[in-house]
């Protein structure tokens, strides 16, 4: 009887060994699969080409791309409106199309005034505080200047991460925002909380 009972004993003992290994594995492989998920995350292509694009912003739902571009009237920078932005579809055909009415009004939209000669303040409708400014620089090309780390930057890529929310209340985790250092030409990037 009482050997019985050890091989019971034993048995159950076993069984729950068994069930741990089994939990431990099924977390290892839990743990894989997240770290695969995170290592194939959206690769966004970046926009090349275009002698007039100045930076161009992304988002985590697609890798539609909006491009920000120097806008000309007559051969010279539109004075009055001296930013073109437009999408490039890549989820699609990879087409190029102009913001809706909604989008230009309300999101990616930019705004800019004239402070200086060949000099303009800009912002996007939907976050004012963000101040950009497009200059003729040194090399005698515009570029977009904005503050990363503190510190003077030429503007040359927006990211913004999204969670949830809706088009008019997105959840925006962070943004992303990328340039180069104008004196030193080293890349820089910082993140920020909206």
């Amino acid at each position: 009887m009482q050997k019985k009972h050890w091989r019971l004993k034993a048995g159950k003992r076993k069984f729950m060994n068994l069930k741990r290994l089994f939990f431990i594995v099924i977390l290892f492989i839990g743990e894989l699969v997240f770290n695969f998920a995170l290592a194939q995350e959206k690769v966004f292509p970046v926009p090349e080409g275009n002698a007039k694009q100045l930076f161009f912003l992304q988002r985590t739902p697609n890798t539609n791309t909006i491009v920000c571009e120097l806008n000309y009237k007559d051969g010279t920078v539109d004075k009055e409106d001296p930013i073109r932005v437009f999408w490039i579809r890549y989820q699609e055909k990879g087409q190029i199309e102009d913001l809706s009415y909604i989008q230009r009004k309300f999101a990616y939209g930019v705004k800019s005034k004239a402070i200086g000669e060949n000099k303009y303040e800009l912002n996007f409708v939907s976050y004012k505080k963000y101040k950009m400014y497009l200059m003729l620089s040194a090399d005698n090309q515009y570029h977009v200047f904005t503050t990363i780390n503190k510190k003077p930057a030429i503007l040359t890529r927006i990211y913004v991460a999204i969670k949830g929310g809706s088009f008019w209340s997105p959840n925006v985790e962070y943004v992303e925002v990328s340039g180069v250092d104008p004196a030193t030409h080293s890349p820089v990037t910082e993140r920020l909380k909206i």
